[in-house]
């Protein structure tokens, strides 16, 4: 199936030509000419910092753009120090280009300064748009903002966010060919380790590329995680939503109970920079002890709800990494903990806080001393 090529239509193309004569050329602000009441700077503003920051340096809209490979030993070093990230990705990469074969896009793997580590397949045949499309996706190509201005690439990598741009929003003139959407790739630790971009040469707008941008680069962080050292990997989300790439919270655990690594959506749901050094402690975390999760995974428990100190609880899947999960596992509330036995494990980690305070515990945990009492006369560990 050949999908046709179109212009934007006249409003957007004519926004975005008085949007670059305002923020690129000096002239006065002023609606768009012979489109009453559409303003011509209809611009994103992470647009507008991008072509700021190319004025800034010195780039002229009209000059020249070459697609340059990095040096041979500069290229190298890129490769080796992304092995693990184009291995998370390869998968994804080849989805994605069975996914948008029939648009002419395409997609590109930067590292975190926007040279090409990765391609995904490229739209075939000897016109002029798949020569240019060959011009640029390239491994050891540096696609960043300071070569070859504003880009989805350049752009993704500065905002930290997902990005699409079509046209005439990019900085120079030679680039205008290019239709582009870029997702943020970002590690363990929460630091930015590249970018996605999926790319088209004189195609048809597509902006709804920015979402499959985002939720590819989600799955290739994911697979990057799953492959980071830990004891336990603890899959998480909130109870009585559907479980999901996009929405399930991954966390990497230590023996000792540290977080080493987190994704996007573990750190939206506990609110916290996790992966970050110090490494924070699932005592931080969670209102039950560390050893309950590693013990709930060794049982092959499919699902432990976990108390949060906010009050909240959330869903968790404990997997020990290396150790196959068993069958019972994926049949969904075998083997759960009982309420009891947590509510009892918070308890007595609250007066060991206290150290042996019951009323300090109690007072923290918002109960009376004679629950507490109660609580732990009913616990294995003190009839022992």
């Amino acid at each position: 199936m050949t999908v046709p090529s179109a212009s934007p239509l006249p409003e957007r193309s004519l926004s975005i030509a008085q949007a670059r004569r305002e923020w690129i050329e000096g002239e006065p602000s002023s609606n768009v000419p012979g489109v009453p009441g559409v303003p011509g700077s209809r611009v994103e503003p992470w647009l507008v910092r991008s072509w700021q920051r190319c004025l800034a340096v010195g780039h002229d809209p009209r000059q020249r753009v070459s697609f340059d490979p990095v040096s041979a030993p500069s290229a190298r070093l890129v490769a080796e120090r992304n092995r693990a990230l184009v291995a998370a990705a390869r998968p994804v990469l080849d989805r994605l280009s069975r996914a948008i074969a029939d648009t002419r896009y395409f997609a590109i793997l930067t590292d975190a300064d926007g040279i090409v580590v990765d391609v995904g397949a490229l739209p075939g045949g000897s016109d002029a748009a798949a020569r240019h499309a060959r011009d640029l996706a390239r491994i050891g190509v540096d696609l960043s903002e300071r070569a070859v201005g504003t880009t989805a690439i350049g752009a993704a990598l500065a905002e930290h966010e997902s990005v699409w741009l079509h046209r005439g929003e990019h900085f120079f003139d030679d680039t205008s060919i290019y239709s582009c959407a870029g997702a943020p790739l970002f590690g363990p630790q929460g630091e930015c380790i590249g970018m996605l971009d999926l790319t088209g040469v004189q195609v048809v707008e597509r902006p709804e590329l920015r979402h499959l941008a985002a939720l590819s680069a989600r799955s290739i962080e994911n697979a990057l995680l799953r492959t980071h050292a830990c004891e336990l990997l603890l899959q998480i989300g909130w109870p009585g939503c559907a479980t999901g790439a996009d929405t399930e919270g991954l966390l990497c655990i230590d023996a000792d109970g540290n977080v080493t690594g987190a994704n996007a959506a573990a750190r939206h749901m506990l609110h916290q920079p996790l992966g970050a050094r110090p490494a924070l402690n699932c005592n931080d975390l969670f209102a039950l002890p560390p050893q309950m999760l590693f013990d709930a995974a060794r049982r092959g428990d499919a699902v432990l709800e976990v108390p949060l100190w906010s009050g909240l609880r959330v869903q968790a899947r404990p997997q020990l990494v290396d150790q196959p999960v068993p069958a019972s596992a994926h049949a969904a509330g075998t083997n759960r903990p009982r309420l009891r036995d947590v509510q009892t494990a918070l308890i007595r980690k609250a007066v060991d806080d206290a150290r042996g305070n019951v009323t300090e515990a109690a007072r923290a945990l918002g109960i009376s001393r004679a629950t507490v009492y109660r609580k732990l006369s009913q616990s294995p560990r003190s009839n022992s």
